[in-house]
């Protein structure tokens, strides 16, 4: 069934396996403290991610680099799109820095895409890196990167520095891509997905969403893609619009059909399945490192 277009897709209110408990729990509080005092940036508040307060409860929180303006306008995402800033070179030790100060055990660094850079962005992600190794030497990392325009070299960056995880999400399935990642291409992802694996880069994730219009077998198609392309982990959670000039929601989702999801892929081989509504890319991080 094709995505339906904005004007013709009725609200569908939310149901109660998407309410979100708030954060609660002495870690969360003190951390919730340190952000506010120091004024660290965590997609976690920013985002306001629905399981902040378990992730903060066990050490992992995620951090954005290279800005807040993105160079792209996919349809499922709030962040803003535009004519990005000048790179900040401290930003490595701010982001180090503000780990030390939450004393994260495992961090998860993403970014906005910089198509507007030769790089990409990839010298920063790598120096990024450096830093919160230097700074945190038992913090252990995840890095959520951009495809980079599948160019290798910059990737090479990325697999140089050696994060315990590196994770590139695909998002959603292949014939709504072009819809949902407007300037993104499936088979460029799982080649990055790929080339990662090849070149010796331990642990591989992605992740996507439900609920923009694909089908069961689409989704299970994806499934199939991202294992041939060697990935190691995925998570699959509920597309939630994030404001009306976004894609709608098509449908919500139910708690057993994304179990059935978590079955056929624990299945498939992945090591690790996060199939749920609240699933986000970074949720129990930590456990994908093993």
């Amino acid at each position: 069934m094709e995505a339906r277009s904005k004007s013709n897709v009725l609200p569908e209110r939310k149901p109660k396996w998407l309410r979100v408990k708030l954060p609660t729990g002495k870690k969360y509080t003190e951390l919730r403290s340190l952000v506010d005092k120091y004024k660290l940036n965590t997609i976690c508040t920013s985002g306001s991610c629905p399981n902040m307060g378990e992730c903060w409860g066990e050490g992992t929180a995620t951090f954005m680099i290279l800005g807040n303006i993105c160079t792209r306008s996919c349809g499922f995402c709030g962040v803003k799109t535009g004519r990005p800033e000048a790179v900040d070179w401290d930003e490595p030790e701010k982001v180090a820095r503000s780990i030390k100060i939450m004393k994260i055990k495992h961090a998860v660094l993403t970014s906005v895409d910089r198509d507007d850079l030769k790089d990409m962005g990839s010298i920063m992600w790598a120096e990024t890196v450096k830093a919160v190794r230097r700074m945190n030497p038992e913090t252990t990392l995840e890095t959520l990167i951009p495809d980079f325009q599948g160019i290798e070299r910059h990737v090479d960056r990325i697999i140089e520095v050696a994060p315990e995880v590196v994770s590139h999400n695909i998002e959603t399935v292949k014939r709504l891509t072009r819809e949902v990642r407007i300037q993104a291409k499936y088979d460029r992802s799982m080649g990055v997905l790929k080339y990662l694996k090849s070149q010796g880069q331990r642990r591989t994730k992605s992740g996507i969403m439900l609920g923009l219009g694909e089908a069961r077998e689409e989704v299970i198609q994806t499934l199939h893609d991202l294992r041939e392309n060697d990935v190691d982990v995925v998570t699959i959670g509920q597309y939630l619009q994030p404001s009306k000039k976004h894609l709608p929601v098509q449908r919500f989702i139910n708690p057993e059909e994304f179990k059935e999801y978590e079955e056929i892929g624990l299945e498939l081989g992945f090591r690790h399945v996060e199939s749920s509504a609240l699933v986000r890319s970074s949720y129990k991080a930590q456990k994908h490192i093993n």
